[in-house]
């Protein structure tokens, strides 16, 4: 019942018929581009495993048992794996003797958020709340992703544009633009909703309101983190939005973007839809500033930066989508 599906032939085409003759079964296994029965359910109660191999093989996806305490066996998160491929299309476009094939990219990784970023972050400080119920309990459902590198950031997006177009597909639509982290120019231009000259997203200068209300959740004074009502992340719909009716582009969490960051770049960048997009550089851009960060950062036009293959307890990310227009409702 969980083996891999084999295909229907009863009714199928020409063109399926060679496909499945020429590129299905031809691994090692024999199992190659053959798809796993996912419309089974999987069984979770340990009192109606069928048999012993279900058993075997459902017990080998929780930690072992002399790594559990309390009496709980989670599940190994270091299984949970996503893999994809990519064309790295600059790198194509530049490119004039190499074939197509040579700018596929794999990638493969784990997926679950660092739950250590929450201790790890900070020396002398007691987070262990923070690590023990931030990833999973309720309370934090409308709160904003951490604990993600740039590249489970950028598995996330190609994850969320397969989900969309697997719909589509199913539906008889045609397939959407791909999700993807925003570039650097198009985030700050998000956050300045429309004020040019405005030094937060506000507007600004100031960080508090006409009300004496702090306008984002920052670390306002020194040594105090809870002034602005919030001591560490809050939820993403907090304080008012911007002009674009984005919420939180300046503090909670800072935020990935897709460009590589170079000190300079603003130098040699194109004026037309600018973008530092270096893959072999490893420093991306984050924007926006964070719960721990004080006014500075906050601001549209600072920019900082972190390594690639970094997780922390204040930098999250938003996606965003190329617009193609609406489709047409009268027809």
């Amino acid at each position: 019942e969980y083996a891999f599906k084999d295909a229907d032939t009863t009714n199928m085409s020409v063109y399926d018929k060679y496909m499945l003759d020429n590129y299905i079964g031809m691994g090692d296994d024999y199992n190659e581009g053959r798809a796993l029965n996912i419309d089974q359910e999987l069984i979770w109660d340990t009192s109606e495993y069928p048999d012993e191999y279900y058993t075997e093989i459902m017990d080998s996806i929780y930690i072992p048992e002399e790594e559990s305490y309390n009496g709980q066996r989670t599940v190994d998160v270091t299984k949970i794996k996503y893999g994809y491929n990519w064309m790295d299309i600059e790198a194509a476009a530049r490119s004039r003797d190499a074939r197509r094939k040579d700018f596929i990219r794999h990638e493969e990784l784990e997926i679950y958020p660092d739950t250590t970023v929450w201790i790890r972050d900070f020396q002398y400080s007691y987070n262990e709340p923070m690590h023990n119920d931030y990833f999973w309990h309720d309370a934090y459902s409308d709160y904003p992703v951490v604990g993600v590198s740039w590249q489970q950031a950028q598995a996330f997006c190609n994850w969320r544009t397969k989900f969309k177009n697997d719909d589509q597909k199913s539906r008889g639509r045609q397939f959407v633009n791909g999700f993807r982290l925003p570039t650097e120019a198009e985030w700050e231009y998000a956050a300045r909703g429309g004020i040019e000259s405005g030094t937060y997203p506000w507007g600004g200068p100031y960080v508090i309101s006409d009300t004496g209300c702090f306008m984002a959740n920052f670390k306002p004074q020194r040594g105090d983190y809870a002034a602005d009502a919030a001591l560490y992340t809050v939820e993403a719909k907090s304080y008012e939005p911007n002009d674009f009716n984005l919420y939180n582009m300046a503090g909670n969490v800072s935020e990935w973007t897709n460009s590589s960051y170079d000190p300079n770049s603003y130098e040699y960048e194109s004026t037309m839809n600018p973008n530092a997009g270096d893959y072999g550089n490893k420093r991306k851009v984050i924007r926006g500033g964070s719960w721990k960060d004080v006014a500075y950062f906050l601001q549209v036009s600072t920019r900082d930066y972190e390594y690639r293959d970094s997780a922390r307890s204040y930098i999250g990310f938003r996606t965003v989508q190329d617009y193609m227009g609406e489709e047409d409702s009268t027809q």
